[in-house]
């Protein structure tokens, strides 16, 4: 019997159906997955480096959100792994932990359940989100303090209700999922230090990357893209390093498409109704909104802002201000390069927040 003919050829490997398409070239299942893997394997390959000169393995950190872009990372680093326990000659090159930081009081217990067992060589942890209290010890100091008279009867809440009663005095939705995002970063930093991680392995898109700078601009967060948008150094002494820096969503997805191995461990993300006022969404989302569906248009474009931003070079020095916050820079000092301004408020405690930190800070007055 003749064999079935191929209708159009990968372009990678000439023997079966081109089922994707990206960049121009046409791919079958295989040849994609292997192309994206290849991208980050090029990112990773900076820690296989630094253990043939140090001798040593770093330790690196994965934030797994159960999303598809930490998720994607997570099977390609993953598969690395299996590939290079399969030789005579072992050389992964580095520890991984895994970190899901539960956002959702339980709600995808069932799928990190999957995960851990889709995943036996790798060490999970699962954290709550007001665990930021423990890790972090200053922390509720910090809120207490930014928060001012927004939160009562602090003393003699748990710290579930503690982060709830903060969240619910923050109105507007920009604020709630700015603050939100530093809570995590804190704790997810603080956790690294503990494993005694060198570096966080962001699962960013080139997308999300794109979208986050703009986002980070438009909340007077200019001077943090440096560390929240870039490889290097983060404020906290932790590396970042975002290794899907290379890749956009869209493609993830199709990698996703094609990996039966992701089937049932992947929570998909929710769509953003086109009815749903804008008014109603955070400068993160509009932006995500944004990038997304231009990038589909001009990808070289959006592609171009993370990499602009990655090319950006931190100027802080060790006696600079900070905020106890988010870290970033605190008011007109020397070298910095986002949105700056002079204490805009009478409160003595807005005094040591950054100006980001004080745009969302509750029942804060901009003007």
């Amino acid at each position: 019997m003749p064999s079935q003919e191929i209708q159009r050829a990968c372009m990678d490997c000439k023997d079966a159906d081109a089922i994707l398409h990206t960049r121009h070239r046409h791919y079958c299942g295989k040849c994609f997955k292997r192309f994206l893997s290849h991208k980050v394997a090029m990112r990773m390959s900076k820690f296989k480096q630094m253990k043939r000169t140090s001798g040593q393995a770093p330790r690196l950190l994965l934030p797994l959100s159960l999303g598809i872009s930490s998720s994607v990372l997570l099977q390609i680093i993953n598969e690395d792994i299996e590939r290079q326990l399969a030789k005579n000659f072992v050389n992964i090159g580095f520890e991984v932990h895994v970190l899901v930081v539960d956002e959702q009081n339980g709600a995808f217990d069932a799928v990190y359940e999957a995960v851990t067992k889709a995943f036996p060589r790798l060490s999970f942890t699962k954290l709550p989100l007001h665990s930021v209290f423990d890790y972090v010890t200053e922390m509720k100091e910090i809120i207490e303090e930014y928060a001012g008279h927004a939160v009562v009867d602090w003393e003699e809440l748990s710290n579930e209700d503690r982060l709830a009663a903060f969240r619910a005095a923050i109105s507007s939705p920009t604020s709630k999922a700015d603050l939100n995002s530093v809570l995590l970063t804190r704790l997810v930093v603080e956790y690294a230090k503990s494993m005694k991680c060198e570096t966080v392995i962001w699962g960013d898109s080139d997308t999300r990357l794109a979208a986050k700078t703009l986002a980070s601009v438009a909340k007077g967060r200019g001077a943090s893209l440096t560390w929240s948008v870039s490889d290097g150094m983060s404020p906290w002494g932790v590396n970042f390093d975002f290794p899907l820096r290379d890749l956009s969503k869209p493609e993830l997805e199709q990698y996703m498409s094609v990996c039966q191995e992701l089937s049932g461990v992947v929570v998909p993300d929710e769509p953003i109704a086109d009815d749903v006022l804008t008014k109603n969404l955070s400068i993160d989302e509009l932006m995500m909104r944004y990038v997304r569906t231009q990038g589909e248009k001009y990808r070289g474009v959006m592609a171009n802002v993370s990499r602009t931003a990655n090319k950006l070079q931190s100027t802080i020095e060790s006696d600079d201000p900070s905020c106890p916050l988010c870290g970033g820079l605190v008011g007109n000092v020397k070298g910095n390069s986002g949105v700056t301004v002079a204490n805009q408020s009478s409160d003595n405690y807005s005094a040591r927040f950054c100006y980001g930190c004080m745009r969302s800070r509750p029942e804060a007055v901009m003007k």
